[in-house]
């Protein structure tokens, strides 16, 4: 049945609910090869599939495993999910300033491979850290201070496991629905009534384009809603750094900065709006209304308390946290900086031991990059541009090129690109 699957596929006929299921079970249970399965998805890739076959392809691998049930926990749950961007901290600081304001949030989160960085390894980096609780644990934090984050459990999802492993060495990453169906099995097995996604869009991104990332969204946003679960995917700019570090420790200590009011002005207004839609959608009240709310809980410092509330409540110690020796770049020449490279920052911070380039490899959660200029910021000769922090003989020509520095300024940066209801 897999061949005649594979070769209807191929042709870009459009699989039954029936067959989808079939594949799912089938190759998780083992009764499907790899080499069957990358032919088939070799297929999807080449000739997509329709919101059907990608609705019915995401409820197949949520029914592949445990489901959590957060029907105990009082009120309105919102989930959060990003696609992955460099320096992206945004749930340390998003979810304490939506949980300040009473959303409950019961949030599992993954480990980074390749250039993006994972919350799990960056909350790793806070000693006594705990990242994997009890079920009872995991929902009694969120009655207790509204928001917990721990990491996914093993039998959540996983076919998605199982064939996004194969993805990965297979070429077919970035097939959309391939990457829509992997993303909801998720947000749909964890629990939450209502989701928001944040759908990075650029050069450090997965989505390079605005519109294959409009495409991915809106079959992100119909999946939620069609499963009964109130979806917005938010469009925001990955062509540059987010925020002024990268590295474990490093972003963590970012996001606290941020929550004192003192982080870069970019990503906080990125980390208001996504808070915002989350207050939004929980309770039930404008997109306007809510930012005053979360202004308000970011300024008079109700989100740095709540975050360090849930650092404490999972044995974390924000007093131990370590970063490395830090060696300092600075600028030969002068002006305004009009281009990061953001994908070289990123993989020449994990090439510091920050990120991993196979799935086993250790993290040094002590190094990374901190920035001290940003986008149309004015330069002079010998200014502080960067520290790197790091034990290693560091090349810093590679540091310095990462830079563009013009005679000109150019356009404001768009935070939000799109937004998908």
């Amino acid at each position: 049945m897999i061949k005649d699957i594979i070769t209807k596929k191929d042709n870009g006929l459009e699989l039954t609910k029936e067959e989808i299921e079939y594949v799912v079970s089938n190759y998780v249970n083992g009764s499907i090869s790899d080499e069957d399965m990358t032919l088939l998805l070799n297929a999807i890739t080449k000739n997509s599939m329709s919101i059907e076959e990608t609705y019915d392809l995401t409820i197949a691998m949520l029914n592949s495993g445990d489901k959590i049930d957060l029907s105990s926990i009082e009120g309105i749950k919102v989930d959060k999910h990003s696609t992955g961007g460099i320096g992206d901290k945004t749930s340390f600081v998003v979810l304490p300033l939506a949980a300040s304001l009473g959303v409950k949030i019961a949030k599992m989160s993954g480990r980074g491979l390749g250039f993006t960085g994972g919350t799990i390894d960056k909350l790793e980096s806070i000693p006594g850290f705990k990242t994997s609780i009890s079920t009872n644990d995991f929902i009694k934090e969120v009655n207790d201070i509204n928001m917990a984050i721990v990491s996914q459990t093993e039998n959540l999802v996983p076919a998605d496991k199982k064939i996004y492993a194969l993805r990965d060495v297979t070429g077919n990453v970035e097939s959309i629905p391939l990457i829509a169906s992997s993303i909801m099995s998720k947000k749909l097995a964890s629990g939450s009534d209502k989701i928001v996604l944040d759908v990075k869009v650029g050069k450090g991104a997965f989505m390079k384009n605005i519109e294959d990332a409009k495409r991915l969204s809106r079959i992100m946003v119909d999946i939620g809603n069609k499963h009964g679960k109130e979806t917005i995917a938010i469009l925001t700019n990955m062509d540059y750094p987010l925020g002024n570090a990268v590295g474990n420790s490093l972003e963590v200590e970012d996001a606290i900065k941020t929550l004192e009011g003192k982080g870069d002005k970019n990503f906080t207004n990125l980390c208001i709006i996504l808070a915002s839609y989350m207050v939004s959608l929980a309770k039930s009240i404008s997109i306007e209304d809510a930012i005053d709310m979360v202004k308000t809980n970011l300024y008079n410092g109700e989100g740095l308390k709540k975050f360090k509330e849930f650092i404490k409540y999972q044995g974390g110690d924000l007093s131990k946290l370590e970063t490395n020796y830090g060696i300092e770049i600075y600028s030969r020449k002068s002006g305004y900086i009009t281009d990061i490279d953001t994908m070289k920052l990123a993989m020449l911070v994990r090439n510091l031991g920050a990120g991993r380039i196979n799935k086993d490899d250790s993290i040094d959660h002590t190094v990374g990059v901190e920035l001290f200029k940003h986008i149309n910021d004015k330069v002079e000769e010998n200014d502080l541009l960067l520290k790197v922090y790091t034990d290693d003989i560091v090349n810093k020509l590679k540091y310095l090129n990462l830079f563009t520095i013009s005679d000109n300024k150019i356009e404001d940066i768009k935070i939000v690109l799109d937004i998908i209801k």
